[in-house]
C-alpha cells in the first residue's frame, strides 16, 4: 500500500507534468499559422481553435457559470462544452487562447472525475488533437505519456467510447502493451488516443485491425 509520502510525490510529479504540458503546447500555438488554426481537429467537428479553446474553459470559468451553462444547455454537458467551446473560439484572439494555457500551468483544476491524472489526460490528448490533425510531428515526452498509459481501465475506454474489443495495442517506441487479441501496432502516443475514442489520420497504424480505428477522408 502506498504511504503518503509516495501519493505526494506521485501528485507532484503529476502537476509538473501538467504545467509543462501547458507552457509547451501554449508555445506551440503561438507558432500556428491562421489556416492551421481553422484546420480540423481530430475532435469531431472541432477546428484547432475550438479545441484550444475548450482546453482552457476550465480555467476562466467558474463553478457557477460552468453550472449556468449547464443548464442552458438542459444538463446535457457536450452540448454545454461544444457551445462555450464555439462561442470562445470566435470571441478571443488565438494570441489568448495559447496565453490561457500558459498563463494556467499550475492552475489546480481537474475533471470532474479522474483526478490530476484526467487533468493530464485532458491537455495531453488534446494536444495530440491538435498536433496529429495538422501533421506536426511533436514527441510527448515518456514520463507523461507513461503516466496515462499506465492508468488505463475498462472504466477508461467506456468513458471515451473507445472499442478496443478484440484488440491488443502495442506500442512499437514503449515496452507498453494493453488489452488482448489482433495486435495493432503504433507510436504509444497514438495508441492512447485510441484508447481515447479518437480515430487517425492514414499510416499512423499497423495490423490487421488498423481500419477500425482510422479516419476516413471524408472525416479527415
Amino acid at each position: 500500500m502506498e504511504n503518503a509520502t509516495t501519493r505526494k510525490g506521485k501528485s507532484a510529479e503529476v502537476r509538473a507534468a501538467i504545467a509543462a504540458e501547458r507552457r509547451e503546447l501554449a508555445d506551440l500555438f503561438d507558432t500556428l499559422r491562421t489556416d492551421q488554426w481553422n484546420e480540423q481537429s481530430l475532435c469531431a467537428g472541432w477546428r484547432v481553435r475550438e479545441v484550444a479553446a475548450h482546453m482552457s474553459m476550465g480555467f476562466r470559468l467558474s463553478l457557477p457559470t460552468m453550472l449556468g451553462e449547464l443548464v442552458k444547455a438542459r444538463g446535457n454537458l457536450h452540448r454545454m462544452t461544444d457551445r462555450v467551446a464555439r462561442r470562445d473560439s470566435a470571441a478571443y484572439s488565438t494570441t489568448a487562447l495559447a496565453a490561457f494555457l500558459r498563463d494556467n500551468a499550475h492552475h489546480p483544476w481537474t475533471p470532474p472525475v479522474g483526478g490530476l491524472a484526467a487533468a493530464l489526460g485532458h491537455d495531453l490528448v488534446h494536444g495530440l488533437d491538435i498536433t496529429v490533425a495538422l501533421g506536426i510531428d511533436r514527441r510527448v515526452p515518456e514520463n507523461r505519456l507513461r503516466i496515462l498509459l499506465d492508468d488505463i481501465r475498462p472504466s477508461t475506454l467506456k468513458f471515451f467510447g473507445a472499442d478496443l474489443d478484440g484488440v491488443q495495442l502495442c506500442a512499437e517506441d514503449l515496452d507498453w502493451s494493453y488489452g488482448s487479441g489482433s495486435p495493432v501496432f503504433g507510436a504509444a502516443q497514438d495508441l492512447l488516443l485510441l484508447a481515447y475514442g479518437r480515430r487517425l489520420p492514414d499510416g499512423r497504424l499497423r495490423g490487421e485491425p488498423s481500419n477500425r480505428f482510422t479516419r476516413s477522408a471524408e472525416g479527415a
